[in-house]
Parts: C-alpha cells; sequence; structure tokens
C-alpha cells in the first residue's frame, strides 16, 4: 500500500524527478538532506510494477552483490541471481527505507518551460520545478515491426509474455529477435513447444561462468561496467551491440530449437525469411524490444531524431537533465548495481547553495 502527502501545485518544487525506478531512486536518495523540495513521479500503480510486469521465470544475469542502490546492498547471497519479484520487493524496501517522496499513478503528459520553470502536466494539475530529472529509463514503448500486420496467428510482444501457457502444448511458436530475452524465452519454450527463432542480427555469447566465477566478477575486474561512454573502446562496444548472457545459440539447437535468418514477413503457408524459406507457425513472440517515448517532453533542442542530446545526462537546457540512459556514461549506466555511480555525478552537478537542508519533504511513501 502506498500513501503520499499532496504537494500544492502553488508551491515550486526543487527538483522534480519523473519515473521512480531504479535510476529515479538513486537519484531520490542523493537529494536527500539537500533539498526538502522535491518529489518522485510514476506512471505505474506502485513501485517496482515494471519488473513484476516481466515474464515470470527471468532472473538477473548479475548476481545479488552487483544489484544494490547507493546505501543497501541487495539483500540475497553473494553469487545468487534475483528474479524479478525479488528485485521489485527490494526497490519497494529501499523506497520505503529512505521514505523517498513518490506520487504514483501520475503520468506526466507533457513537460515545457515556462520563463525560468519547468510545468509538468499531471492528471489534470500542474507541478513547477526549477530542475528536472527524466528518470524512465530504457525500456519505455514495446517495438513491433510493421510486417506484424500481416500476421494472422495469435501473437505478443516479449513485455506481455509470461509463461508457456500462454500458448497451446506443442504448437510451432516463433520468436523474432536473438538478443537475451528472444533466446531465454525460446529457451524455456522449447521444453513444451517446437520452436523457431528469427535472427536478424547476432550479438556476442558469453556463458554466465567462466572458469568457476560468475561472468559478473570477470567483467568487473577488467573495468567492463565504467569504460567511458566516449572513449575508443566504449564507441567500439556500442557498435557490436549487448552481450547475450548465458543462452547459446548451440544449446539452442541441440535442444530442438530451429533458427532462420531475418524474418521477411507473412504469408497463408506461415513466416517467410530472408533465404526464401518458410515455415508454418501457430504464434509469434516479438522480442524486438523498445523504442524512446519523448512525446510527452515539449522542450526545445532536448531530442533529436528520437534520441537525447545530453553529455553524462546533462542537456544543454538548464536544468534538464537525464539518469539511467544506456551508456550515459559508461557501459553500466542502465543498470541496477551501476546508476547509483552516475546519480552520485548529478546530484553533485545539480547542488546548488540554494537548496534547502531541512529534513522535511514534499511526500512519503508507505
Amino acid at each position: 500500500m502506498t500513501t503520499t502527502i499532496p504537494h500544492r501545485t502553488e508551491d515550486p518544487l526543487d527538483v522534480l524527478v519523473i519515473g521512480a525506478g531504479q535510476a529515479g531512486l538513486a537519484i531520490g536518495h542523493h537529494l536527500l538532506g539537500r533539498t526538502d523540495r522535491f518529489l518522485l513521479v510514476d506512471a505505474g500503480p506502485e513501485i517496482g510494477h515494471s519488473w513484476r510486469r516481466r515474464w515470470d521465470s527471468l532472473r538477473l544475469f548479475s548476481p545479488a552483490e552487483y544489484d544494490g542502490l547507493p546505501g543497501m546492498p541487495f539483500p540475497a547471497p553473494a553469487g545468487t541471481h534475483p528474479g524479478k519479484d525479488d528485485v521489485a520487493d527490494y526497490l519497494r524496501a529501499y523506497a520505503d527505507r529512505y521514505e523517498l517522496p513518490i506520487r504514483w499513478s501520475a503520468p506526466v503528459t507533457r513537460l515545457h518551460r515556462d520563463d525560468d520553470m519547468f510545468v509538468a502536466s499531471i492528471a489534470g494539475e500542474e507541478l513547477r520545478a526549477r530542475q528536472v530529472v527524466v528518470a524512465t529509463g530504457p525500456f519505455q514503448t514495446p517495438f513491433v515491426p510493421a510486417l506484424s500486420a500481416g500476421c494472422s496467428v495469435p501473437q505478443l510482444h516479449s513485455a506481455d509474455y509470461r509463461n508457456p501457457s500462454q500458448f497451446i502444448a506443442g504448437s510451432r511458436v516463433l520468436v523474432v529477435g536473438a538478443a537475451n530475452s528472444g533466446l531465454q524465452i525460446a529457451a524455456e519454450l522449447v521444453a513444451t513447444h517446437r520452436v523457431v527463432v528469427a535472427v536478424g542480427s547476432r550479438s556476442p555469447e558469453l556463458p554466465q561462468r567462466i572458469l568457476g566465477q560468475d561472468l559478473f566478477r570477470w567483467l568487473d575486474g577488467v573495468g567492463f561496467f565504467t569504460v567511458p561512454a566516449d572513449g575508443r573502446i566504449g564507441r567500439r562496444l556500442r557498435r557490436r551491440g549487448d552481450l547475450v548472457i548465458g543462452t547459446r545459440t548451440h544449446d539452442l539447437r541441440a535442444r530442438g530449437v530451429e533458427f532462420r535468418p531475418r524474418l521477411a514477413g507473412f504469408d497463408a503457408d506461415g513466416a517467410r525469411f530472408t533465404d526464401g524459406s518458410v515455415v508454418p507457425i501457430d504464434a509469434v513472440v516479438w522480442a524486438t524490444g523498445y523504442r524512446p517515448d519523448h512525446r510527452w517532453l515539449h522542450v526545445p533542442g532536448v531530442v533529436t531524431g528520437g534520441a537525447v542530446r545530453h553529455r553524462a545526462g546533462v542537456t544543454d537546457v538548464p536544468g534538464l537533465y537525464f539518469l539511467g540512459l544506456p551508456w550515459q556514461t559508461s557501459r553500466g549506466s542502465a543498470l541496477l548495481g551501476f546508476v547509483g555511480r552516475d546519480a552520485a555525478r548529478l546530484a553533485k552537478r545539480m547542488s546548488a547553495p540554494s537548496w534547502s537542508s531541512r529534513v522535511g519533504r514534499v511526500g512519503m511513501t508507505a
């Protein structure tokens, strides 16, 4: 249950944080004690809502010791991999521990500038703030290609996939996309279904454990997560795409998963692929990722061609910041256990002598 002390709309905030997921909570932690005039708002009905909506068997690639936010380690044994509900529970406990001021079911439908203030339209009211941090994260709008319109069988995006029982046992399911989500879903489905995976582009694949050690220990040891986004190595890694961790195409083939090249479309005989082959199918899972959605952001000069213009989360518009973007400063910027580093840098950049240091805040969660 969540309760919130209402914020008076005539009182301007020092900071409005849009999004109360891991990035929003991290910056909220760093704002404590710096100002009593900050508020987090989130479109979801409760904390961890986006995590609880993911598929049932989802587990983090990162072990628990790499999953904590600032000031609070993840409450699970080192070397274990928390599930989606474990993460949601942790985020709730984090917000409760620090009594962060959060307003739920409060989607921002418009943000614009009015003289020296930002104005956010939320549920028929307006909140005014001197500074704004957009912490909505990279997973905003599920993306489904236009060719889905030609599909006559049941289909859903990976955002709506929960477990294999959503499909008739023994039916042939086409999974479109061979990144982490697509291969994990294929690995789960193949136990009870016939599975075909359409591969648009291949990403580097690594096992979860190497020489008896969790992959994250090796990657952290070589500085993989702190590789600067604007450096030569960082630019090269970005071009190669995300790593696929723990699920290998070789192992899936051995279990009976059929791999095909990029999907070209659908016809009466089934799914067509770019090599000219056609496979009958009974259902489709679109593991085709997400796209950012900034249609609500009416501040000129911030979003160009769908991409946010920023440097380490700082935009050219004074007082407007972003947090939790992939590669915001480094490879780890969008990860649960690493977003706190960017939050600390951003909070320091935002510091202002005029901010109040009183303890009281505009709202609370409970």
